[in-house]
């Protein structure tokens, strides 16, 4: 019988030498796994009949587990622990313009995730300059560094062609421009300028920045200002979620 513990990521130093891996073909007591992870489980890690291993459902539970067999197609293992995590940003969405440089997009996303992001909604807009999601490529990154940080949450990944179709989602929309008065920091401090129920959208501009008629057609709730320096918009997102995380959790 699995005991259940419930933790958050303050209390995951038991995690910080351990391989995470993923499945979603979990029952109460097992656990089966294929395909890159079973990959990785066998050929890469070396691991074999009775090792303990550590897997996440991606739903916010982490399974210390014990490997009762290895085939060639699948691993089932035997649950010993799970542990509960709870989602402290499940109601804030990241915003993010697709970068003319691909390596710093995926390296904003990538530290995002590492700093608990679980809601990204990627788009493009009137000055983007490049154009089209590889889609299954930014999924797969998600999964990796979700792993890679020990996080119990698999980030949730939308995406739009256009950016005034934000306007379709219901919640706040907090969009960062660099002539509001108000910085990030002060305006999460003060935790009453928000509604803990509804969706919170932070946009992050491209490159060329936002035109006058997708600002109108976004129609903000507020407009703030991460930092009094102007930034590059990888360094922006990076920064807003390193300060979401400090404040949030």
């Amino acid at each position: 019988m699995s005991k259940n513990k419930k933790l958050d990521n303050s209390t995951n130093n038991f995690l910080s030498d351990v391989e995470l891996y993923y499945s979603i073909h979990i029952t109460d007591n097992e656990i089966f796994i294929s395909g890159e992870e079973l990959h990785h489980i066998k050929n890469v890690m070396r691991h074999k009949t009775d090792d303990e291993i550590f897997v996440t459902d991606g739903k916010g539970k982490i399974f210390k587990s014990i490997i009762e067999f290895l085939s060639k197609d699948e691993a089932k293992c035997i649950i010993k622990e799970k542990y509960l995590y709870e989602n402290k940003f499940l109601n804030y969405v990241f915003c993010i313009p697709r970068l003319k440089n691909n390596d710093r997009f995926e390296f904003a996303i990538e530290k995002c995730v590492e700093l608990g992001i679980t809601n990204f909604l990627f788009y493009e807009s009137e000055r983007t300059i490049a154009r089209g999601f590889k889609v299954e490529r930014i999924k797969k990154l998600l999964l990796s560094s979700m792993k890679q940080s020990l996080q119990a949450w698999l980030p949730e990944a939308d995406f739009i062609k256009n950016i005034t179709d934000l306007k379709n989602y219901e919640g706040e929309k907090i969009l960062f421009e660099q002539k509001s008065e108000m910085l990030l920091k002060d305006f999460l401090i003060d935790k009453n300028k928000l509604s803990t129920n509804n969706k919170i959208y932070f946009i992050f501009g491209p490159e060329g920045g936002f035109s006058e008629n997708e600002i109108a057609k976004i129609n903000p709730t507020f407009l703030l200002r991460i930092t009094k320096n102007r930034l590059r918009s990888e360094t922006a997102i990076i920064t807003a979620a390193s300060l979401l995380s400090t404040l949030i959790q």
